[in-house]
């Protein structure tokens, strides 16, 4: 059978037309979602989140940024829901710092995790000063007694060996993911499934817009936690940092194991457990970061790219609650 040219032309401009096409889908869908496989317990999930044009919501390398308006939180909770999860959150309320302990607390119960199951685990010198807060059902809370201390800074270097002890004692056997938050803070909005991955770190709300020669990390060869100034990706809170039990357990030792090291050195990083958990997250990429939505500062205006302030540290005056200046 033989084929005129007009004809032969048709098919090949049709054929040209119908991959032009399929280009087309294939640039919409990446321009606008990506596509992010998650490991969990139960095995690999894979997501279709939402992009947005206003904000970098992926890594480079290809771990999903959570923003409003980057994910569907129906379908995010109807799947973690089915697999019956136990989420631990721990939080530090030693000396003064009891106090923000009901805030915390009661608005945790009305944002965060709503319908999960959750292990509250607070550490404080104070147990007689814990509030008692309605829980919903499936949530518990659990008081750990710890030293306090003169100097702040001691207790915030001596955070990850505490976590790291309370995992190896408690919390691997009762929880399957953790959140380690700090206590003077609080919820105001939806804090759910969607921050769940195997090592999740948040963006500091200071330092999202700025470039990395802008990030206080530890720049002090003598450090363990030293960050030279040609390296780093973001810039990480320390009030915000979770994932797996076991890969928190992890985090937790190496930082902790750092933090020992400087001590025995007599070197104090820039910003205690902060340095060394932004040392450790550099080469230890996060599986899933969270936007500054998820660690706001309540002394800064919002910013136009920031659509809901989910978690934010409350004002207060550091003079009259920590130990020593």
């Amino acid at each position: 059978m033989h084929f005129s040219s007009n004809v032969k032309q048709f098919v090949l401009l049709l054929i040209v037309g119908i991959f032009l096409l399929l280009g087309y889908v294939f640039f919409y869908i990446l321009c606008n979602y990506y596509i992010i496989i998650s490991t969990t317990q139960s095995g690999l999930i894979l997501f279709c989140f939402f992009s947005r044009t206003d904000v970098v919501a992926v890594t480079p390398w290809l771990a999903p940024i959570v923003w409003e308006g980057t994910f569907d939180p129906d379908l995010v909770d109807i799947i973690y829901k089915s697999m019956n999860l136990t989420i631990a959150t721990t939080v530090f309320a030693v000396g003064k710092y009891v106090r923000f302990l009901q805030d915390f607390l009661e608005t945790a119960e009305k944002h965060f995790m709503v319908d999960f199951n959750v292990r509250y685990y607070v550490f404080t010198d104070r147990p007689d000063d814990v509030p008692s807060v309605n829980l919903s059902q499936g949530r518990h809370l659990s008081v750990i007694q710890v030293p306090g201390s003169n100097r702040w800074q001691e207790i915030s270097a001596r955070r990850m060996e505490i976590i790291q002890t309370a995992i190896e004692r408690q919390i691997s056997r009762e929880a399957d993911y953790i959140f380690c938050l700090d206590v003077d803070s609080k919820f105001h909005a939806r804090w759910g499934a969607e921050s769940l991955g195997r090592l999740v770190a948040v963006i500091h709300p200071w330092f999202y817009q700025q470039t990395r020669d802008h990030f206080t990390y530890e720049r002090r060869p003598a450090s363990t936690a030293y960050i030279p100034m040609d390296e780093g990706d973001y810039y990480y809170a320390g009030a915000v940092f979770g994932g797996s039990v076991e890969d928190v357990y992890t985090l937790t030792k190496v930082c902790r194991n750092q933090l020992e090291e400087d001590a025995r050195n007599s070197i104090e990083a820039a910003w205690q457990e902060e340095s060394h958990l932004n040392r450790y997250l550099l080469y230890n990429k996060p599986s899933k970061l969270l936007s500054p939505e998820y660690q706001w500062d309540d002394k800064k205006t919002k910013t136009k790219e920031v659509k809901v302030i989910r978690f934010s540290s409350v004002i207060k005056n550091y003079a009259e609650i920590r130990p020593n200046v």
